[in-house]
């Protein structure tokens, strides 16, 4: 046991906590596992750590339990402040816990860096959530590193490398200026109620700027329309971002003919620049 605080299964039948499908709930109940997550983030201990949707706790606890100076959780589901309450009580001082939408919610008002994102995100609005992480106004953004749940299969294209069907917009919004890995993968049987498919945990870290300089908005712009078309040619996907793009590509040394899977972020890259200068 990670601290003295009852087992899982007990907080869930007490508070009558069944997961959701509509809030995209799957409990992570074994809390050597929520340990082994809390320890994939690195050192803990002098960070603030944002949670979002913590469910009845248990990876919660195991931020707490390894160290972090303060847990802020973002709960959208009421049911679970209660058996979040019995946390915050055995751990004073250092769990906040603010009802509301992750989408919607400041969290930085409560935050003092350094500040590093755990959760294992509701299915439903994880993607999402990633990508406004990946996409501030301003870079460095405000977290040091990302440790994040999601399905294998969304974890498989964050760090995807060209080539392949997982490799598109995550991973080159993701690697551009993040180190991102696979850290661990969780069996469905792991959750309940289990899920269809496995899950996995990817550590994404900070670079201090981008691998390659370009444009944010202009990078975001190529890479959409790179792969909104993705079995195209890049020279019809990209034509309406310059109708004389062919021609761009061949001199930039990008064959027009390549398709978006088969073209590295440093291409991308070099193609976003070329773009903005006109």
């Amino acid at each position: 046991m990670i601290d003295n605080l009852p087992p899982l299964r007990d907080v869930i039948a007490r508070h009558d906590l069944r997961a959701r499908k509509s809030l995209g709930q799957n409990f992570l109940l074994d809390l050597n596992l929520t340990a082994r997550i809390a320890r994939a983030a690195g050192d803990l201990a002098g960070a603030d750590v944002l949670e979002v949707g913590p469910g009845p706790g248990g990876l919660t606890r195991g931020l707490l339990a390894e160290g972090a100076r303060r847990v802020l959780a973002i709960e959208k589901d009421p049911r679970c402040l209660p058996a979040l309450a019995e946390i915050g009580a055995a751990y004073p001082g250092r769990l906040q816990v603010i009802e509301g939408d992750a989408l919607e919610v400041d969290a930085l008002a409560h935050l003092t860096p350094p500040i590093k994102v755990v959760a294992n995100l509701p299915y439903n609005v994880g993607t999402e959530l990633l990508v406004r992480w990946l996409t501030p106004a301003q870079w460095p953004p405000f977290w040091d590193s990302l440790t994040l749940m999601f399905q294998r299969e969304v974890a498989e294209r964050i760090v995807a490398k060209p080539g392949g069907k997982a490799y598109g917009r995550l991973a080159l919004l993701a690697q551009w200026r993040c180190d991102a890995r696979i850290v661990l993968t969780l069996p469905p049987e792991a959750f309940t109620p289990a899920p269809k498919v496995s899950s996995a945990v990817v550590h994404l870290t900070r670079l201090p700027g981008p691998r390659f300089p370009a444009d944010a908005k202009m990078l975001e712009r190529v890479v959409a329309a790179a792969f909104n078309q993705r079995r195209k040619m890049l020279r019809a996907s990209l034509r309406g971002l310059d109708p004389e793009i062919g021609a761009r590509l061949e001199r930039l040394g990008i064959a027009p003919t390549a398709r978006a899977e088969e073209i590295g972020l440093e291409a991308f890259c070099a193609l976003a620049r070329d773009l903005k200068e006109g």
